[in-house]
């Protein structure tokens, strides 16, 4: 074992290191910048459809995840002004804020991601 595995390996307690491994392997641009996979699935589809409009339970179905980690987030969104929030009888609707300060640099990344990803080459 080489100094710096030895090293880490103290340091962590890890049984094996490989350092030859590539910590990061072709991730989508937006994955690098947004970690949560359930915040980043809502972020693409109010940036892609800026009109959608959706409850909760709706768009967690939509987008295949949990209703709480999806409310978790909406509300998080909103928090920072992503989202408006609506309620509509009983229930609170979500819809996109094109008025965000950012919302044309994250759709402008959620579009050259994708666009990126079609043409199945690694991204910078």
């Amino acid at each position: 074992m080489n100094r710096c595995k030895k090293d880490l390996h103290n340091a962590y307690g890890w049984r094996r290191v490989k350092l030859t491994t590539p910590i990061v392997k072709q991730k989508l641009m937006l994955e690098l910048f947004i970690t949560s996979k359930t915040r980043r699935k809502i972020i693409v589809i109010y940036t892609k459809y800026p009109d959608f409009r959706m409850h909760v339970r709706g768009l967690a179905k939509m987008i295949k995840e949990d209703p709480g980690n999806v409310q978790r987030e909406l509300k998080r969104l909103a928090e920072v002004g992503f989202v408006k929030v609506s309620l509509e009888g009983n229930s609170k609707v979500y819809a996109a804020n094109p008025k965000f300060p950012l919302y044309r640099e994250l759709q402008g990344l959620v579009l050259k991601s994708q666009a990126a990803a079609r043409r199945g080459r690694p991204q910078a």
